[in-house]
């Protein structure tokens, strides 16, 4: 690891980390804190994808969408209107809109093969997305003269890396410049994220086989076929099966490359100061 102790993490001048884990435990929160009130640039691997990496993808669906209005068919072949993503670091909903759920196409479902289509897109770009860590880090410092640097990574991170390869790519270039953070979850953090995710459904990447598999029971589940499936309740029915598929990855990561923190204890988490201290507990433990 990048930091071997505590010692070496509360004594060093440049602080870089790479905080993962589900979505809503705190990797925003923390990053957020710590732009706003340190010296700390900020990188949201999220924010890369939908920007550098599927921005094209996210605006040609908006357009392909428009092109079934007449009147903005006729405004955008004579190019009278722009229309682009407005995705920021707090509404990835762009990105997730384009992500989709497969089912019903009057329900607003994609086909099955165009739902995986974009997820492998989505791989695709996570994967260069967090390779870019590198070059942010190297660019806050040139540019901006910010030595700590947060990666704030998206939930599906443990999705597109083996955490049991000690020759994985991604994780190998990763740790040997960032310290990776687990920020785990208790189960009643996860009884309330899949409550939150109840209310409202949104589309996430997910592993080819961990999806053809989901797929293929919920349809012999429920007995119906693919263009009947009702997208919100697909994605509810994966949902706590997908975080029963990443906790045991997570903590792979954490073992095999990092430290972990408590979701309670992030969430206490209210400067600068409070967030070195935290993880100077977290290298001791381990």
């Amino acid at each position: 690891m990048l930091y071997g102790s505590a010692r070496d993490w509360l004594e060093a001048q440049d602080k870089r980390v790479l905080l993962f884990g589900m979505s809503g435990l705190g990797k925003t929160h923390v990053s957020n804190t710590l732009r706003t009130q340190g010296d700390w640039f900020h990188y949201s691997v999220d924010y890369r994808i939908g920007t550098r990496y599927m921005g094209e993808f996210i605006a040609d669906n908006f357009k392909r969408e428009a092109m079934k209005v007449p009147l903005l068919r006729e405004l955008l072949l004579t190019d009278s209107v722009y229309i682009a993503s407005n995705i920021t670091f707090d509404n990835l909903a762009p990105l997730s809109t384009y992500l989709g759920k497969p089912g019903a196409p009057e329900m607003g479902g994609l086909p099955f093969d165009e739902y995986m289509r974009r997820q492998e897109q989505h791989r695709e770009a996570e994967i260069s997305a967090l390779l870019d860590t590198i070059h942010f880090m190297e660019r806050a410092v040139e540019l901006y003269g910010y030595g700590n640097f947060v990666c704030d990574s998206g939930g599906s991170i443990c999705e597109v890396v083996d955490p049991d390869d000690p020759e994985d790519r991604v994780l190998r270039t990763l740790s040997e410049n960032l310290l990776l953070v687990w920020i785990e979850g208790a189960e009643a953090h996860t009884a309330e994220l899949v409550r939150r995710f109840d209310r409202a459904p949104k589309p996430m990447y997910y592993q080819p086989d961990f999806l053809h598999a989901a797929w293929s029971e919920y349809l012999s589940e429920k007995g119906i076929a693919e263009q009947d499936v009702d997208p919100d309740a697909f994605v509810r029915w994966t949902y706590a099966r997908a975080l029963a598929h990443r906790q045991p990855r997570y903590a792979a990561m954490a073992r095999n490359w990092g430290v972990k923190v408590r979701a309670e204890d992030v969430a206490k988490v209210s400067s600068p100061d409070d967030f070195v201290a935290l993880i100077g507990r977290a290298l001791e433990a381990r």
